[in-house]
């Protein structure tokens, strides 16, 4: 979808709950605050949950009816908020200690192009957290884009993986009022020595 597109749906109403996705809340409260950067952040809802947490955190997104709405929330002057494409917005080498990536779908090269650039901004040991819907959703699971090109997989992530220390790369599944949904999840650090493996 154009960045169009996504203002008109944020103009309409809010698209997500204030909180955070309960996977990621889970995954990120034991780590320590520092510098992070939710991509694709859409209302900014993790990037307000990280910030009121004592992260410095930035959110970034093409739409800026999204990150407007964002911006009305309590909490919202603690976040550094950019209207831009993440395709292209870049961030300094090293300088994050988190890179949340939720709900981001693109086709599988223009994302792994994404998440190569991701692994290079964080400091070794810093996180690299990946979820979206997984393609075997379109037919086990509900809801979320029906496109199989732009969905993730295990397989389809492997290739970011192979930069990381990994936690977890596996399929989750993630219970909604209209049924249980399946996603994929991409958990690990960037590797404390040279992060080249892969490249």
């Amino acid at each position: 979808m154009r960045a169009e597109d996504w203002d008109a749906r944020y103009a309409e109403q809010q698209q997500w709950t204030a909180g955070p996705h309960p996977l990621v809340a889970a995954l990120l409260e034991p780590l320590p605050p520092g510098d992070a950067v939710d991509l694709a952040a859409g209302e900014g809802r993790h990037a307000l949950w990280l910030a009121g947490r004592g992260w410095r955190a930035t959110a970034v997104d093409f739409s800026a009816t999204g990150l407007a709405r964002g911006q009305e929330r309590p909490g919202a002057d603690r976040v550094t908020w950019v209207t831009a494409d993440v395709t292209t917005w870049d961030a300094p080498a090293a300088s994050q200690d988190l890179v949340l990536v939720a709900y981001l779908h693109l086709p599988e090269e223009e994302m792994a192009a994404v998440l190569r650039r991701a692994v290079g901004w964080l400091r070794p040991g810093g996180r690299l957290l990946v979820l979206g819907h997984d393609v075997a959703n379109l037919t086990g699971g509900v809801g979320g884009p029906q496109d199989p090109a732009i969905l993730h997989s295990t397989e389809r992530l492997a290739r970011v993986a192979a930069l990381l220390d990994v936690d977890r790369l596996e399929q989750v599944r993630r219970e909604t009022p209209s049924g249980t949904a399946l996603d994929t999840l991409l958990w690990g650090r960037r590797p404390a020595g040279p992060a080249s493996r892969g490249r």
